[in-house]
């Protein structure tokens, strides 16, 4: 079965095809970030009008690569939300024409079910259950997996996302956009016991706190202007890394998980990759590390989340609509494949 994916959740134009879920026989990313580097952050309206400039070139290229056109494809899916509701509405309406017009079946998928399956592209067979921190800009959640489409909500962010910390720290110490790579980088030079930062609800149950972290190095930097910005960032990472790791490999102890994924775009950086890896080495258990490719957004995930559901749920009716808040369903109707659960 081939797919062809299409993601435009926020500043990345992405289109794929995937075949039987697994195989990526094609993967196109064309990236925004000069675009709004001069805004310090990505710019809604700017976002949404690239999009519409660049989805068709993207699906182009994307169908190319494969060697494949309309014809060899048998469905087209695309992210539904969460996300930018412009963006969104570029990469929904775009699948939805190309299902019209070649007659195939439309699939939506949850953004961040996305990258929960992205983990089977690089590994199918990922030892389960899992636990995977799923860490991004918008989202931090600690799930447990049971099987692919089979899971459920350990904890979540009650403030700031780990990748929104990075950005406003970043920000504020005029690292440039994006700040994630930026702080990664420079907190190589610093060193990360430099300044004791808090840990946000550390200890207490699975979920996280980077609101109070993100004040606090503000409130650091204005009364200790002199320390050096590599010291503040390895300190700010690194209390970053000490939660997201601690509560990620205690869940899995007391699940008694299999392995241990990581996902989104903070995946990518160096520090959690490392202590992610140690803990579970230690831990006799799994790791599960994405390729940098596959933590930040691309379509490739995509298509495996719509090969699994259309097999599953069917299609998607036409009528479903982009949705900037759309959520996972945790529900236990989830398990029995019923309906459509991840669009509502």
């Amino acid at each position: 079965m081939n797919i062809l994916a299409i993601e435009t959740s926020c500043d990345d134009t992405a289109a794929a095809v995937v075949t039987d879920g697994r195989i990526v026989r094609s993967s196109v990313v064309s990236s925004q970030v000069e675009l709004h580097a001069p805004y310090g952050g990505v710019v809604p309206e700017v976002a949404g009008r690239a999009h519409l400039d660049l989805i068709t070139p993207v699906v182009e290229r994307a169908l190319a690569d494969a060697r494949m056109t309309g014809a060899d494809l048998d469905a087209v899916a695309a992210t539904v939300g969460p996300g930018l509701i412009g963006s969104l509405l570029v990469g929904v309406s775009a699948a939805k024409a190309y299902s019209l017009a070649w007659r195939l079946p439309f699939v939506g998928v949850n953004h961040l079910e996305g990258h929960l399956h992205a983990a089977f592209l690089e590994d199918p067979d990922l030892a389960l259950p899992a636990v995977v921190l799923l860490v991004s800009g918008g989202h931090t959640l600690l799930i447990h997996m049971d099987a692919a489409g089979s899971y459920r909500l350990l904890g979540q962010t009650i403030d700031d996302a780990a990748g929104e910390a990075f950005d406003k720290v970043a920000r504020f110490l005029g690292l440039g956009y994006p700040g994630g790579p930026a702080i990664d980088t420079l907190a190589t030079e610093g060193d990360p016991h430099a300044v004791e930062f808090p840990r946000g609800l550390a200890g207490e149950g699975y979920d996280f706190s980077f609101s109070g972290l993100k004040t606090s190095v503000i409130n650091y930097v204005r009364k200790h202007p002199d320390t050096p910005v590599a010291d503040v960032v390895a300190s700010f990472q690194e209390a970053v890394v000490d939660v997201a790791v601690d509560k990620t490999r205690r869940a899995a102890s007391d699940l008694g998980a299999a392995s241990i994924c990581i996902g989104g775009g903070v995946a990518a950086n160096t520090a959690l990759r490392q202590r992610i890896s140690e803990a579970a080495a230690a831990d006799g258990r799994r790791a599960f590390l994405p390729s940098r490719a596959m933590c930040t957004d691309n379509a490739a995930m995509v298509g495996a989340t719509a090969w699994y559901r259309l097999r599953r749920d069917g299609p998607t009716p036409l009528g479903v609509s982009a949705d900037p808040n759309l959520k996972l369903d945790f529900s236990p109707s989830r398990a029995g494949g019923t309906g459509q659960p991840t669009i509502r």
